[in-house]
């Protein structure tokens, strides 16, 4: 199967999309347009410069390049969990939560799935590690910032009832159990609906990509499955990490509740 080259006329055609709706939305006056066309200014210049990084990569296919380009993914994805909190933990502690079970969860989802069952030679290939890398950080950044938003902002909501609890003998766990259980069940609910309407409802992006690569369909669903199950694995470890690791940030040692860490 033979790949079809699109050239820059192409990509200028798709773009009027953009700008028609653009064009819509200020005649309803929406106030969007401005957003909606810088957003799509970005994503295509931010695409183009990762499309020339990348091939740069594949490449040089050196691991310590590799090493750097996970480093700045995994930066940005714990900025972004920060940026995403409607109440943040003082100081650089929302930051540190965030690298360290993201680092923690996707990447030891990452090597057990490229040691196990992809096995590239050498492991380090830059055309794997990148892109399944990328999927499971971004989904578990997604999975770990709903979570921590959720978490905190149902114990400042429940602040006095929590107080209540501790003060009837109940420890942190037990007091704030229920709430915790709670935002690891919204941060993995769209995670579970993606998986249980792949391939009925809508063609999952990797698979969608390898398929009009060229590669076999069949080829391209068992390489979907395995990353559905890595991202599933990312992101639920990763949020159960980073709860009970926000649990530690709210208490202290005499597990007393301490808003006042938060900002």
């Amino acid at each position: 199967m033979n790949t079809i080259d699109l050239s820059y006329w192409d990509l200028g055609f798709a773009a009027l999309l953009g700008i028609a709706l653009a064009a819509l939305f200020r005649g309803m006056r929406l106030g969007i347009s401005g957003s909606l066309l810088v957003a799509g200014a970005r994503m295509m210049i931010q695409l183009t410069l990762v499309g020339y990084v990348l091939r740069f990569l594949f490449e040089e296919g050196r691991p310590w390049l590799v090493g750097i380009m996970a480093f700045v993914m995994l930066a940005v994805a714990s900025r972004e969990i920060l940026a995403r909190q409607k109440r943040k933990l003082s100081g650089w502690r929302s930051w540190r939560l965030g690298a360290s079970t993201l680092f923690v969860s996707s990447f030891a989802i990452a090597v057990y799935g490229l040691l196990v069952v992809v096995r590239p030679e050498p492991w380090y290939a830059p055309q794997y590690v990148i892109p399944i890398l990328g999927m499971i950080i971004s989904n578990t950044m997604n999975a770990i910032s709903l979570g921590m938003d959720r978490l905190t902002d149902a114990i400042y909501q429940n602040r006095n009832v929590i107080e209540q609890r501790l003060a009837l003998g109940q420890s942190a766990q037990e007091a704030i159990g229920g709430y915790a259980k709670d935002c690891i069940r919204s941060g993995m609910t769209p995670v579970i609906n993606s998986m249980a309407t792949a391939g009925i409802v809508s063609l999952p992006g990797m698979m969608t990509g390898q398929i009009l690569a060229g590669a076999s369909p069949v080829e391209a669903v068992e390489y979907q499955i395995v990353i559905w199950f890595m991202i599933a694995g990312g992101c639920g470890f990763g949020m159960t990490v980073a709860i009970k690791l926000l649990k530690g940030q709210l208490f202290d040692e005499r597990q007393r509740l301490r808003l006042e860490r938060l900002r």
